[in-house]
């Protein structure tokens, strides 16, 4: 059996073991079962504030290198406050504009004239709690209305006794949240 295809086999008392197998599990269900191509932009911000943190820091280490403690001090205090500043930043693009969101993919349109189509795939799992909130949301590359539907239920239905994911039954939650969102998309 591949690598690929193996069945998932978690910790069934590691609660982000199975928040992650199930977010994993998604992913690989919306691009591989409608050919959604996966959007990293969230991503990509992260990526981009924690990179130019890590530099500020870097060049503090670096000037401080070059121009020993009391000569470096204010450009030290400055790099210090900066790296404070930006990882606030961080904390509050993660609490708001990721928010709990593991997939953003974009389905194209046939004709390659109109915007694409987002869904995007938001989860939670407290901590000492069995509940898995899965939220998939649409928005509309024209019309940009957004839509979705959520469905809260216990981990307890896609795994078994030994920890491993039952895929056919998580695929069939998951292709039924996206498919009655697709029904509303069509009605409209």
């Amino acid at each position: 059996m591949s690598q690929e295809n193996a069945p998932i086999k978690i910790d069934k008392w590691d609660g982000n073991a199975l928040k992650n197998a199930l977010d994993d599990a998604a992913k690989k269900i919306m691009n591989e079962s409608y050919g959604l191509v996966e959007s990293f932009k969230l991503i990509d911000g992260r990526l981009a504030l924690c990179s130019i943190a890590v530099s500020c820091s870097l060049f503090a280490l670096l000037w401080d290198f070059l121009y020993p403690f009391p000569a470096s001090k204010t450009v030290l205090i400055i790099c210090v406050a900066c790296y404070f500043i930006l990882t606030g930043v961080i904390s509050v693009y993660l609490l708001y504009f990721e928010g709990g969101v593991f997939y953003v993919g974009l389905e194209k349109d046939k004709a390659g004239i109109d915007p694409d189509d987002k869904w995007t795939l938001q989860s939670s799992l407290k901590k000492y709690d069995d509940q898995y909130c899965l939220k998939i949301t649409y928005t509309g590359g024209v019309s940009k209305q957004t839509r979705s539907v959520e469905r809260v239920c216990s981990v307890t239905e896609f795994f078994d006794e030994e920890g491993t994911l039952c895929y056919d039954l998580y695929e069939a939650t998951v292709k039924g949240l996206k498919d009655s969102l697709s029904a509303d998309k069509k009605a409209k």
